[in-house]
């Protein structure tokens, strides 16, 4: 009688518990990484970028799971992370540029264009603060159903002076480091991260809460991954399972050598800029390795899942070395750019018992689709919120029993001006359905149409040698625009809304 007892007892908490049946989760966002800036091949073969970078870890965590050669988020930094914590897309949320300052625009200003009054503010939990998109976040949910939650790093993900500023106020049990701005004043502990020399937080750009390290030679990098496997000890104490939001600002500007790694790509012939990158993305690396090594060491690996992405695509108009627009090559493009460059990112994920180590998903997806995802990998089944979500859960594709690709169509909208000129930069719409793809540019009123499977540098525009397939796509971008209620700009010399991609009719 007494066993029957204890079994039911264990029975009872097998089904209740989240510690035995969640699993752990790890989702490892990189900021500004390009789809090239690794030695994993995304592409069809290895290629200058392959052999220029050193990431092992990477290496390691695609052999032990899945690779998705074409994973896609927003060209520009919130957007991707409001996406990523709600589930909604871009054109929805109206987060459609990079927040900072409450009811400030960072729009750069346009002769031609004035960009709508997005929100600016970024995301809120509560209904009460203008210009944001409410919606209930991930961490929130997650935390609701039993996990410890912590984030470490970038945040941005809602502007100064509103409750998600702070990721204890979307749903984080732990924040270190996180704030309203997207990049750090320094990674160098010997200038304070960016702080004033006394330590005291330096607005906007001083990295907060990370005054024990100040005066050190240390790496922001790696500052923050020792204090997140210290959250995670803090977690296993708690008995819950943990989600980790590790959110590094590397390789964000200001490009800044990590020493541990500068003087061998320096040593490989790379000019200064570019061995300091180099070394930025060998000091992520280094970390997802940290991690993995923690997991192996704490007898946690079986029972964790990592999903390794990246916000947006790698920095190329300005700021590098060498020629601009070229450092995603074949991509076209970089980060701020609707062309694959901009969008495309590095995507991996480990989930033991679940994903077949060294497989590959060549289906596409779009960071809306991690929300659902990773509620699903959680067992979390139809949770309270209020917003509607648009991402899809590829659980499928994990799985490799099906795909959310099919006859699925993608879209990106961004009505801003984001900054310097650029192969597909500025204010723009685009779908993705099957293998075309078709950006319409605000300002010129104009389309580029791209078959990605032939010409995955973007290099033929194929708009007027096909113009059944670019009204078409026209007629799909624009009718999911309206779908959403998706804010369009103001053309300047007209004073009026530019028109819907459907209503322009290009010259034949």
């Amino acid at each position: 009688m007494k066993k029957l007892v204890l079994i039911a007892a264990l029975l009872f908490l097998a089904c209740d518990s989240p510690t035995l049946q969640s699993p752990n989760i790890i989702l490892f966002l990189v900021d500004d990484m390009g789809w090239q800036d690794t030695s994993v091949p995304f592409w069809t073969e290895k290629t200058e970028f392959n052999r220029r970078y050193h990431t092992p870890n990477m290496e390691r965590l695609a052999a032990e799971g899945m690779k998705f050669t074409q994973a896609y988020a927003y060209s520009v930094c919130s957007p991707t992370r409001i996406s990523l914590m709600t589930g909604i897309s871009a054109a929805r949320h109206r987060v459609t540029n990079w927040t900072l300052r409450k009811n400030q625009t960072v729009d750069r200003p346009d002769d031609i264009i004035q960009p709508p009054d997005w929100n600016v503010n970024g995301l809120s939990p509560t209904a009460n603060i203008e210009k944001s998109i409410h919606a209930t976040p991930l961490p929130a949910i997650l935390r609701e159903h039993g996990y410890f939650t912590i984030h470490v790093g970038k945040a941005h993900l809602a502007a100064m002076e509103t409750p998600c500023a702070d990721p204890l106020g979307c749903g984080f049990d732990v924040n270190i480091a996180g704030h309203a701005a997207g990049a750090p004043g320094s990674y160098h502990g010997e200038r304070n991260f960016g702080n004033h020399p006394d330590g005291s937080w330096r607005d906007p750009w001083g990295v907060p809460g990370m005054a024990k390290y100040h005066g050190q030679e240390i790496n922001l990098t790696e500052v923050l991954t020792r204090e997140a496997l210290t959250a995670i000890d803090t977690s296993r104490a708690s008995g819950k399972p943990f989600f980790l939001y590790m959110s590094h600002y590397t390789v964000h500007t200001p490009i800044e050598a990590d020493r541990r790694y500068f003087q061998k790509y320096l040593d490989a012939g790379l000019d200064t800029i570019e061995a300091r990158y180099a070394s930025m993305v060998e000091g992520m690396d280094k970390s997802l390795g940290d991690l993995m090594d923690y997991l192996d060491a704490n007898d946690l690996a079986d029972n964790t899942a990592i999903l390794f992405m990246s916000d947006n695509g790698g920095l190329s108009v300005h700021g590098r070395g060498g020629e601009a627009n070229t450092h995603n090559r074949p991509l076209s493009s970089g980060k701020g750019s609707a062309h694959e460059g901009g969008i495309r990112e590095p995507m991996l994920v480990k989930w033991p018992g679940v994903v077949k180590a060294a497989s590959v998903c060549d289906d596409y997806l779009i960071v809306d689709d991690f929300f659902p995802s990773i509620l699903e990998m959680a067992g979390i089944e139809d949770p309270q919120i209020v917003q509607s979500v648009d991402g899809e859960s590829f659980i499928p594709m994990l799985r490799q029993s099906g795909s959310t690709a099919t006859d699925r169509a993608l879209y990106w909208h961004m009505p801003n001006i984001w900054g310097p000129r650029g192969p597909g930069i500025g204010p723009s719409s685009t779908v993705r359905y099957q293998n075309w793809k078709l950006i319409y540019y605000h300002r010129e009123q104009m389309f580029e149409l791209f078959d990605i499977e032939a010409d995955i540098g973007e290099q033929a525009n194929l708009a007027d040698i096909n113009p059944e397939k670019q009204r078409e796509l026209a007629t799909m971008l624009s009718a999911y625009l309206r779908s959403v209620d998706a804010q369009m700009p103001i053309d300047k010399r007209t004073g009026q809304q530019v028109p819907w991609p459907d209503e322009v009719r290009n010259e034949d």
